[in-house]
């Protein structure tokens, strides 16, 4: 299985997908990484929070617009990597042809990712680790293909 695209997958779309999107994007530059939400925020930039964190690992999360998931965006990708059992569900039942490569982002650590919205630093700082780990997970899975 040759893994070419990755769809980041979240609610909104301006917090832990945008995040996760980045930083996939930084450990895998040759994949076509993009990331959309269930119930997306179309249009609005990325949570402040999620971009001041980003800014810290020296990623730019300024020019994110928030994107609705769609039957071509997840046609398009290799696989899906969504932050919890309810979205990887609500995408499968939506899209039935997704079957198979949804999973978490903290599959290999059998964590789902809480989102931090309207939340204090903490709670993002608390996703953000969770995040970099599967996206660590993952890269390393994906490069051993």
């Amino acid at each position: 299985m040759s893994i070419q695209s990755i769809l980041t997958v979240c609610i909104g779309n301006i917090c832990r997908s945008p995040m996760a999107h980045l930083l996939l994007a930084q450990a895998l530059p040759d994949l076509r990484i993009v990331s959309a939400g269930t119930a997306a925020l179309v249009g609005h930039p990325a949570d402040p929070m999620a971009v001041e964190l980003m800014h810290e690992r020296g990623l730019d999360l300024g020019g994110h617009r928030a994107t609705q998931v769609s039957q071509l965006l997840c046609q398009q990708a290799d696989l899906i990597l969504v932050m919890d059992p309810q979205q990887r569900q609500h995408l499968e039942n939506r899209y039935p042809q997704v079957r198979g490569k949804v999973y978490r982002i903290g599959h290999f650590i059998q964590q789902d990712v809480p989102d931090p919205y309207q939340q204090p630093r903490a709670a993002f700082e608390h996703a953000l680790a969770l995040i970099e780990q599967g996206v660590q997970d993952w890269t390393q899975r994906i490069r051993a293909l």
